[in-house]
C-alpha cells in the first residue's frame, strides 16, 4: 500500500518587515491548528501578495495577475497551491492548475513558495503545507506568553534540543519583526 501525503490547509496570518535584515516574511498559519509557518520573501513578492490580499488593483497587472488571466482563458483554474518540501531553508512548492473540460486533468507545476502563494490569494485556491513541512518547519506560540515579562518566561516548559533546532529558523524573524506594525498589510 502507498502512502499518502497529508495536506494541511494554511491561512495567511501576515505580512511583516524583520526590523534587523528589513526583509519581508509571510506568515502562515494552519487552518484548524495552532502551528505557524514563516516564509522569508523579496519585497517585490511581499508588494504582490500585500496587494493580492487587499484586493488592490494594478492600473496595469502584475506577472501574478497575467499568469490568472492566462490559465483562466486556457479553460483552467488554479485549485492549489502547495508548500512541498523545505532545504537548506529554501521552501519548495506546487501550483496545481485543473483543465475545466471534461477531462478535469489536474497539471502540478514547480513554484517557488512566494509565487504559489501570490497566485493562490488571486485565484482565492486553498494554501495547503505537508505535514512533514509542517513538523520539520512550524512553530507553536505558547498561549498567553509575554515576552516583555520575565516572569512568564519561568511558565514555560524547557524545550527539548530537538524543537531548539526546529525553533533556530524562527531566531531571525522573531528577533527581528517590527512589532509596532502587526497586522498592518497598508504599507506595503
Amino acid at each position: 500500500m502507498e502512502d499518502k501525503e497529508v495536506w494541511l490547509e494554511l491561512i495567511i496570518d501576515s505580512v511583516r518587515v524583520g526590523l534587523r535584515q528589513q526583509r519581508p516574511v509571510v506568515v502562515l498559519k494552519e487552518k484548524n491548528g495552532e502551528r505557524y509557518l514563516a516564509i522569508w520573501i523579496g519585497s517585490d513578492m511581499a508588494q504582490s501578495i500585500t496587494l493580492a490580499l487587499q484586493e488592490q488593483e494594478t492600473p496595469r497587472p502584475m506577472t501574478h495577475d497575467l499568469f490568472l488571466s492566462t490559465v483562466t482563458s486556457m479553460q483552467g483554474e488554479i485549485s492549489e497551491a502547495r508548500i512541498v518540501d523545505l532545504k537548506e531553508d529554501v521552501y519548495f512548492a506546487t501550483v496545481l492548475i485543473e483543465s475545466l473540460d471534461a477531462g478535469r486533468e489536474i497539471v502540478s507545476l514547480d513554484a517557488r513558495a512566494s509565487d504559489a502563494l501570490a497566485l493562490a490569494i488571486r485565484a482565492k485556491a486553498p494554501i495547503t503545507a505537508s505535514e512533514g513541512v509542517m513538523e520539520r518547519a512550524s512553530i507553536t506560540l505558547p498561549a498567553h506568553v509575554d515576552l516583555d515579562d520575565d516572569d512568564s518566561a519561568e511558565s514555560i516548559n524547557p524545550v527539548t534540543d530537538e524543537e531548539l533546532a526546529k525553533l533556530t529558523a524562527f531566531r531571525d524573524l522573531v528577533e527581528g519583526l517590527n512589532l509596532d506594525d502587526l497586522g498592518d498589510l497598508s504599507e506595503s
